[in-house]
């Protein structure tokens, strides 16, 4: 009998962690070769893990809820004779009882679609030192005896070290932090060989590991255009337990993961980039019959046509007409790099927390084409699988506090980004046209942009720009 160790994959994105939130076998199930055994969820996103071999699962060394390290066995699998042949197998102890482990040579265990990763699992050398017993020590009680004495050593001893970032570069590369400041990067998710030191000698600060934050994954503060749903049982099992007593007064939730990150982030975004939000009120009765013409339109059968596709629209074609609008701020450098594509965030709120999922080269897209990209970006959302790819990079964001009844507010920036739009709720209300008080449709929008990069005069125009094609639809033909 042969036992092999499946452990927590390493995403390659700086992640040194991820909490288990979903168990979908138990000991005694059988299990193929990608068939998906858990959910877990790290600080950037939720992801499916598949099993790499065949087997009968012998145990799970840890419940739905724990966070546990990149590198620590999670499940151990028992493999027939073909399986254990395949790959070296450790030698056995004296006793009969005693399991084994055969370290798979041409693959190792990833998350869902990020590839092969090519580094060492040993990713953190230094919370269990050289020669230090396995890092599963906190494995249930049933699972200890036999998954304890299993963990093998690095599989190549003349490759190169691997540092603790888990980039496989050479120990001698391994970023100089002082440990404070290596646990801050682990705490943030940031992988410490990306960070731009600015200390003596090349040493990473406290302060560069805050801007390295700011400027990597992009939560937002502001809600979101994802309709409220009902939590998936993953996430029920992960979140706090709904019962209170009568009698508590106080009740502490644990910050981690998502709401963790956004944290942080908008923290750095709040306090290094100056904002200045600006408001218009608008007209949207036009919009808003367009809308339903083009849900009604046989040429656009299937696709989801709704005020947001409009609104997003008109925000890339007052990109256009406001080129320098879309552009980020170096502080290294100390310039202002200016964007020749567009990047379009979406807000939205999942039952993980809010994320800002952005469409990728936003301004090359067609009504339709837009329409599609949305749709998949929000079912995405949904359903907790959004990948950290999708939300890095963005260039302006687009949140829609209006699904919530909301008339407007002031959003944060999202890190690294120049402006974030929120759309207010669309209302019909008394308004004055052509001479007359008459009942339209009406919406508030509200942009929050940074003032280092956007000037009153250049803000006032973007977002007059916006309203004017809402306000009269024809020019997103005029003007585009």
């Amino acid at each position: 009998m042969t036992i092999r160790e499946f452990k927590m994959p390493d995403v390659g994105e700086g992640l040194t962690e991820a909490e288990i939130l979903k168990w979908y076998v138990q000991p005694g199930d059988t299990v193929t070769d990608g068939q998906v055994v858990c959910e877990v969820e790290t600080a950037k996103a939720a992801v499916e893990l598949p099993i790499p071999f065949d087997g009968v699962v012998h145990a799970l060394l840890f419940e739905e809820g724990t966070t546990v390290d990149v590198g620590q066995v999670i499940i151990s699998v028992q493999t027939g004779p073909a399986e254990a042949a395949e790959a070296p197998v450790q030698e056995a102890a004296p006793a009969a009882a005693a399991p084994e482990e055969a370290a798979p040579a041409a693959r190792q265990p990833v998350l869902v679609g990020y590839g092969v990763s090519t580094a060492s699992t040993k990713r953190r050398p230094r919370k269990a030192p050289a020669g230090a017993p396995a890092q599963n020590g906190t494995a249930p009680a049933a699972a200890a005896a036999p998954a304890t004495p299993t963990v093998p050593a690095p599989a190549a001893p003349a490759a190169p070290a691997v540092n603790g970032n888990g980039n496989g570069h050479a120990a001698a590369e391994r970023p100089l932090a002082k440990p404070p400041v290596r646990k801050l990067a682990k705490d943030l998710g940031i992988d410490l060989a990306a960070v731009v030191p600015t200390g003596d000698g090349g040493v990473v600060t406290r302060e560069d590991v805050h801007a390295a934050a700011a400027a990597a994954i992009a939560p937002q503060a502001a809600p979101a255009p994802v309709a409220a749903q009902a939590p998936a049982p993953a996430v029920t099992a992960a979140a706090p337990a709904p019962a209170v007593p009568a009698s508590a007064r106080e009740t502490r939730i644990p910050v981690k993961g998502v709401r963790k990150v956004t944290a942080q982030a908008m923290v750095g975004s709040a306090f290094t980039a100056p904002h200045v939000t600006e408001f218009i009120t608008l007209d949207v009765t036009r919009t808003m019959k367009l809308v339903q013409e083009l849900k009604d339109d046989p040429d656009l059968a299937g696709l989801r046509i709704n005020p947001l596709l409009l609104i997003a629209k008109a925000v890339l074609i007052a990109i256009r007409r406001n080129p320098d609008v879309n552009a980020s701020w170096d502080e290294a450098a100390q310039e202002i790099v200016l964007k020749h594509y567009v990047n379009l965030g979406i807000a939205a709120a999942t039952p993980r927390g809010l994320i800002v999922p952005n469409i990728k080269d936003a301004h090359a897209k067609s009504l339709g084409e837009l329409s599609t990209s949305l749709s998949e970006l929000v079912a995405t959302a949904r359903e907790g699988k959004t990948s950290p790819a999708d939300m890095q990079n963005g260039t302006i964001t687009i949140t829609n506090v209006g699904v919530f009844g909301v008339d407007t507010g002031t959003p944060i920036l999202n890190p690294g980004e120049s402006a974030i739009l929120a759309v207010g709720a669309i209302k019909l209300q008394p308004w004055v046209h052509k001479g007359k008080v008459k009942p339209r449709q009406v919406t508030t929008l509200a942009l929050s942009f940074d003032h280092r990069l956007i000037d009153g005069e250049l803000g006032s125009k973007f977002l007059a720009d916006i309203a004017a094609v809402l306000e009269h639809p024809r020019r997103l033909i005029t003007w585009a």
